[in-house]
C-alpha cells in the first residue's frame, strides 16, 4: 500500500512539474503534459506500457512547441530498466533521441535542423538518460543479490532442519528398536516353547511377534525414507488387505471393502490411506473395546475416501479425547488438500472418514 501510495505521490508531482513548466496554453497541451507525469502511476507494474506513453506523451507536447524536459520519460527508462528490460529501454531510449529532433522541427516555431537538435538535446541529455538507466541496473541488481541472500538463508536452515530431523529420527530409531526387539524375540522364544512343546499357541501371543517384527520393519524403512533411499517402498493401499488381517489375528471382527474403479492414485495419498486404515484399527483395538470394525476403501473419480467403522463403546456424550494418532491423520490429510472427520457414531462406536483428492489422469 505504501508503494502505490508513492507513486501516486511521483505521478502528480511529475505530472504538476510538467505543468507549471510548460505554461500550457491549449487543453491538448495541458493534457499530453499532465499525462507524461500521470502515466507513472503504473510504472512498477506495466513498465513498458509506461515506457511507451512517457514517451509519447513527451514527444507530442514537443511537437505542440513546449520546451520542457522529459522528466517523465527518464523516471521510465529507470522502472523498465529495474524491471528487466534492458533491450526494450535501450531500443526506446534511441527510437526517443532521433525522434525529439523530428518533434522540434515540426512544432510551430520555425526551428533549424541545429536549433531542433540543440532542443533536444536540452530537454533530453544523454547523461541523464544513462544516469536513469544505470540506477535502475544497480537497483535491480541489488534487489537481486537481497533474494539470493535469503533463499541461501531459507536453504541452509531448511538443510539444517532436515539434518536435526534426520539426526532425532536415528535416535528414536536406535530407541524404539531396541525396545521392540525384546518383545519380539520374548514373543518369538514363547512361540517356538509352545510348538516344542505341543501346545496351542495362543493367538494373542502370534499377534505380538507379527506386531514386532512389523513396527521393526517399519521403523527401518521410515529410517530409509527419511535418508531418500528407496530400498524400502512405503506402504500403499495393496497393504490394506494384511492390516485388516492382522486386525482379525487379535480377535476383531474386521472387514474390507472396496468399491469403485481403481485408477492412478498419486504415491502420497496411497501413504495416507494406509496410514489412516493403520491408526484407526489400533485405536480400536487400544481403546474402543469393539468387537467389529469396517474399512471401506472408495475409489471416486476425483477423490479416495477412506471410512473405517467400530461397534465400541463410544458415544456422541462420551466422544474420546483426540490424541497423538488422530492428529497425525489429520495433519496428513490437510497436507493434501483432503478433509477429515472422526466422531463418535449416533448409535455408538466411532468413525473415521478422509476424503482425499485424487487429480485427474
Amino acid at each position: 500500500m505504501n508503494k502505490i501510495w508513492l507513486d501516486w505521490v511521483i505521478a502528480a508531482g511529475v505530472a504538476a512539474s510538467l505543468v507549471v513548466a510548460g505554461h500550457p496554453a491549449s487543453p491538448l497541451g495541458y493534457a499530453l503534459l499532465a499525462a507524461g507525469g500521470l502515466a507513472l502511476v503504473a510504472r512498477r507494474t506495466a513498465p513498458i506500457a509506461v515506457l511507451a506513453a512517457t514517451g509519447l506523451a513527451a514527444l507530442g507536447y514537443q511537437a505542440l512547441g513546449y520546451d520542457v524536459p522529459v522528466i517523465a520519460f527518464l523516471f521510465a527508462v529507470y522502472s523498465t530498466m529495474r524491471a528487466g528490460h534492458r533491450v526494450v529501454t535501450a531500443a526506446g531510449s534511441v527510437v526517443m533521441l532521433g525522434l525529439l529532433p523530428l518533434a522540434a522541427l515540426v512544432s510551430p516555431r520555425d526551428l533549424t535542423t541545429a536549433e531542433a537538435f540543440a532542443q533536444s538535446r536540452d530537454v533530453l541529455q544523454i547523461a541523464w538518460l544513462i544516469a536513469a538507466a544505470a540506477a535502475g541496473e544497480a537497483l535491480r541488481q541489488a534487489e537481486q543479490r537481497a533474494d539470493e541472500a535469503e533463499r541461501t538463508r531459507e536453504e541452509t536452515a531448511l538443510r539444517r532442519a532436515n539434518e536435526e530431523r534426520l539426526h532425532i529420527a536415528r535416535e528414536l530409531h536406535d530407541s524404539l528398536t531396541h525396545q521392540i526387539s525384546v518383545i519380539k524375540l520374548q514373543a518369538e522364544v514363547a512361540v517356538h516353547l509352545a510348538q516344542k512343546r505341543g501346545e496351542e499357541v495362543p493367538e494373542s501371543l502370534l499377534a505380538i511377534r507379527d506386531a514386532g517384527r512389523e513396527a521393526a520393519r517399519e521403523l527401518r524403512a521410515t529410517l530409509e525414507a527419511l535418508r531418500d533411499d528407496d530400498k524400502n517402498p512405503p506402504h500403499g493401499i495393496d497393504d490394506v488387505p494384511a492390516l485388516v488381517q492382522r486386525a482379525r489375528s487379535t480377535g476383531l471382527d474386521a472387514q474390507l471393502t472396496i468399491e469403485g474403479e481403481r485408477n492412478d492414485v498419486p504415491a502420497a495419498v496411497e501413504r495416507t490411506a494406509y496410514r489412516i486404515v493403520q491408526e484407526s484399527l489400533t485405536n480400536v483395538a487400544r481403546h474402543a473395546a469393539a468387537a467389529t470394525a469396517r474399512v471401506r476403501i472408495d475409489y471416486r473419480p476425483d477423490a479416495l475416501v477412506i471410512q473405517v467403522d467400530d461397534d465400541g463403546r463410544a458415544t456422541p456424550d462420551a466422544a474420546p479425547k483426540p490424541g497423538v494418532g488422530l492428529l497425525g491423520m489429520r495433519e496428513r490429510v490437510t497436507a493434501l488438500g483432503g478433509r477429515l472427520d472422526a466422531a463418535p457414531r449416533t448409535g455408538g462406536g466411532f468413525t473415521v472418514q478422509a476424503e482425499l483428492p485424487v487429480a485427474q489422469p
